[in-house]
């Protein structure tokens, strides 16, 4: 699959959460965390190289997605806001996260990390979906401009 703004967003946000938990760790962290930073710049970079050939017309805006799962009805209507979206799509990306450290837990039943990998699952569906909407957002916008 090519990248596409919201697939770039979506590992943006996740770096920046890594970076988060690293620099947690403090000191000892030091060389992960300038891995990282620069992963980070890179990819900064990336996105602004498509946002510019977007706007040319000269990249693919998104990928059309056949999807072969009962889609869940979404919880919220979301904003059609790309700042709202990506702000969505980094508190889903947190929330997994979490969920993905939860099921790695030694001291628990395997009942309990059964629930928590549903959750994973049910938040996966949302993050994807999230991706598409910063897709189709810009898909609009750039139509739009011409």
């Amino acid at each position: 699959m090519a990248e596409t703004l919201g697939s770039l967003v979506d590992k943006l946000t996740i770096k920046n959460i890594r970076l988060n938990n690293l620099r947690k760790k403090g000191k000892k962290s030091k060389k992960k965390i300038d891995v990282v930073q620069s992963q980070r710049r890179e990819l900064i970079g990336e996105m602004n190289q498509f946002l510019a050939q977007a706007l040319k017309g000269k990249v693919k805006l998104r990928d059309e997605k056949v999807k072969l799962y009962k889609q869940p009805k979404v919880e919220e209507k979301i904003s059609r806001t790309l700042g709202v979206l990506v702000d969505h799509l980094c508190q889903k990306n947190m929330q997994l996260w979490h969920l993905e450290n939860e099921a790695r837990r030694s001291d628990v039943n395997d009942a309990y990390i059964g629930r928590i990998k549903r959750k994973i699952d049910i938040a996966n569906l949302s993050r994807n979906d999230l991706i598409d909407r910063i897709d189709e957002l810009l898909e609009r916008k750039v139509k739009k401009s011409k």
